[in-house]
């Protein structure tokens, strides 16, 4: 099972984003399109697929990043400033039933639309940047710097003893949904400290190994999912109740439960586009 938000049908075109030749004439060609968003929330057509227009439908003024070709076709996105997004319940459902390459294209746009709304002037004098590298950079015209969307890494594991693994409930989720533990990886950490660390802050227990499975990104706004298993010395918890309210070891038979769907599952597991949903079926794969 691969994780939501993978396997984007873009060619992305990196090596062309210095040359603004080649980006002219993407601009210019008659079989580019441009990606309709309504804020940074996808709009669907007929089908359910990502709707697509016509550059001349691009906000007058507005900035344009070249995604990438689909099948011979230049992909636009425009970069609103004001674009804000939301994560209501129809958003997810609308992933849900995307085919997985059209929310992968979701993702990628999304967040760097995103990126430059929130992006808008130089960290290093403070001067209003504009977009460059074909809308994958902003650049400074007082100091030259050049700014880089960024992707901030997560990691998102199961702990795992014996034949058990740790599930938490966090307070705002749906009533007897549980997931994997999950958290920011900090400066100067890897990513098995990292895994390490935000287990025994969240449940106390102690980690004796991690191993990586996948990852995923994760486009609210822009992060890494790196998903990992890790085994721990026992199944005594401490949990830090400010993030985690609830904790319960499960067994693979109650896993396969809960991804059945079945009524009778003790918790109710992530939706299929999380990567949760994706490590979970792994393990109970084995």
């Amino acid at each position: 099972m691969k994780p939501g938000f993978t396997g984007s049908p873009l060619h992305r075109l990196n090596l062309e984003h210095d040359a603004d030749t080649q980006f002219a004439a993407h601009l210019a060609d008659p079989r580019a399109r441009l990606l309709r968003l309504s804020g940074l929330d996808p709009v669907a057509d007929a089908e359910g697929a990502l709707a697509w227009a016509a550059l001349t439908d691009a906000p007058a003024g507005a900035e344009l990043a070249l995604l990438g070709i689909i099948d011979d076709a230049p992909r636009f996105v425009a970069l609103d400033p004001a674009a804000r997004g939301s994560m209501h319940a129809g958003i997810f459902a609308l992933l849900t039933a995307m085919p997985a390459g059209e929310a992968a294209l979701y993702a990628t746009a999304r967040s760097l639309v995103d990126w430059h709304a929130r992006h808008g002037f130089c960290a290093r004098c403070g001067v209003a940047t504009a977009a460059s590298r074909a809308g994958w950079a902003r650049q400074c015209p007082a100091c030259s710097t050049i700014h880089f969307p960024r992707t901030d890494p997560v990691v998102i594991m199961l702990a795992e003893e014996g034949d058990a693994i740790l599930l938490g409930r966090q307070a705002s989720w749906p009533a007897g949904r549980f997931s994997a533990l999950a958290g920011f990886v900090e400066v100067g950490e890897s990513i098995e400290e990292a895994v390490a660390r935000e287990l025994f802050e969240e449940a106390g227990v102690r980690v004796t190994d991690v191993r990586y499975v996948v990852s995923q990104p994760w486009p609210f706004p822009s992060q890494l999912m790196i998903a990992c298993m890790a085994k721990v010395e026992t199944r005594d918890l401490a949990l830090d109740l400010a993030e985690i309210v609830e904790g319960i070891w499960v067994t693979r038979e109650e896993v396969r439960a809960a991804l059945a769907g079945d009524p009778g599952s003790r918790f109710a597991v992530p939706p299929p586009y999380a990567i949760a949903h994706t490590l979970l079926a792994r393990w109970a794969a084995d």
